[in-house]
């Protein structure tokens, strides 16, 4: 991230255990993102934190560190046994459980700190022996937790942390009811340290936090920071007939590195997806109905390079890290003004610069004004120079540049280190 996006508190001004920042210093942390400074405080104080925060702003280090800062400086709940966790983190999606997870393992280094994961679509018995070995911190969504919960693989009676990461996607999926049983198995919110992150706190949100929280303090990033000012954004007004030949023509003529393009429904990203692979691009489809192996898969190439596109749903607008996203394309503007900033946030991450190219077309082009109102300010409009549209069917190539080089910032980048430093008590 770069430094303008960042504050002037550092991590080594922070109340943290000293391994822990041992830990960040290694991962090459410095300053604070600007809800890390102000939420940090608060919670390594043991007071709770309902915050405000869009995907990128460094929220998971946030809750992260105070996790693992209160495990390695208070002493477990007296009677804890192997089956129970002294901490959970719950969120909606695999693919952002999946991301928690390994910004935690790059945080904990050779901390003794165990780790379990629990979500759908894979491995369940290999999950559920994990867990039921003993771990520390688990991360997962909503169903996979209940499932094992009742099955009484873990216990969250004795529970210390508590953390729920995108509260509004939980209601937006349907999830919320499960959150909700869940959190009736810890202890009194008083007796453990809680911790909610919403692209917005809104009213259910708020509700959901004084319901299940001990007087939580609310910490908001301010509008005018929910779009990074390295994105450069443009919008084309096409006719619905001319987005094919307008994409085509836009992947001939500029430099694109690695590129998303989302699409609102599954039809329409197998139709995008049809044409790309008809051109002879290498382009992979991930909608919500992809198994979660092949996602895994299809994210992997797309990160070594092996994929130069990659066409979804929503599905991967959120809780995804994956560096060097030279451009963002939305072929359908969003129906949510929220999934605008995440979808845009894919690219520009870790101090680079992208491109964010908007297709207001006749379905989606209604959703442009509460976008902008919700942004702050205007999308600059791009003319369509008919030159520009290419006729499907017709080979053409992908020009490559150079991976954009990152200017260092606050996403973790992971160091080795031998020895393992034990911190149970």
């Amino acid at each position: 991230m770069s430094a303008e996006h960042l504050s002037d508190t550092t991590f080594d001004q922070l109340d943290l255990h000293p391994w822990l920042k041992e830990n960040i210093n290694n991962i090459g942390f410095d300053y604070c993102t600007p809800i890390q400074a102000q939420a940090l405080p608060v919670l390594l104080s043991g007071k709770d934190v309902a915050g405000q925060a869009q995907t990128g702003t460094g929220k998971t280090a946030t809750f992260l560190l105070a996790v693992l800062n209160l495990l390695l400086t208070q002493d477990p709940k007296p009677g804890r046994e192997q089956r129970h966790v002294r901490a959970f983190i719950m969120a909606p999606t695999r693919e952002l459980v999946i991301q928690i997870h390994k910004d935690a393992v790059q945080l904990i280094g050779d901390l003794d700190i165990q780790l379990g994961l629990a979500y759908g679509g894979v491995d369940y018995e290999k999950q559920r022996d994990s867990i039921a070995a003993g771990v520390d911190v688990l991360i997962g969504t909503p169903g996979r937790l209940i499932d094992y919960c009742k099955q009484r693989v873990f216990s969250l009676s004795k529970l210390d942390a508590v953390v729920l990461d995108e509260a509004d996607r939980m209601f937006d999926l349907g999830f919320i009811n499960d959150v909700r049983w869940l959190l009736r198995k810890t202890p009194p919110a008083e007796q453990r340290l809680n911790m909610l992150f919403s692209a917005t706190l809104s009213g259910r949100v708020t509700d959901l936090a004084y319901e299940h929280m001990n007087n939580p303090e609310e910490v908001k990033i301010e509008a005018e920071k929910i779009t990074a000012d390295n994105v450069e954004e443009c919008i084309y007004h096409v006719a619905n007939e001319e987005k094919i030949p307008l994409l085509l023509g836009l992947l001939q003529q500029r430099d694109f590195n690695r590129t998303m393009i989302f699409a609102n429904t599954k039809r329409a990203c197998e139709k995008v997806w049809g044409y790309l692979a008809g051109a002879d691009f290498k382009v992979g489809l991930m909608t919500g109905d992809v198994p979660q192996k092949k996602r895994e898969r299809l994210l992997g190439e797309f990160q070594r390079g092996e994929l130069d596109i990659l066409v979804a749903t929503d599905v991967a607008a959120r809780g995804l890290h994956i560096n060097g996203v030279s451009h963002v394309i939305n072929y359908d503007l969003p129906d949510d003004r929220e999934d605008y900033v995440h979808r845009i946030g894919r690219t520009a991450r870790a101090g680079e610069s992208g491109d964010a190219i908007s297709f207001g077309c006749e379905s989606y082009v209604y959703g442009l004004p509460d976008i902008e109102k919700y942004i702050g300010h205007k999308i600059p409009t791009t003319a369509v120079d008919p030159q520009l549209l290419v006729e499907p069917g017709k080979r053409i190539y992908l020009k490559r540049a150079e991976p954009p080089r990152g200017k260092g910032g606050n996403r973790s980048g992971g160091s080795g280190r031998s020895g393992r430093r034990p911190n149970r008590r």
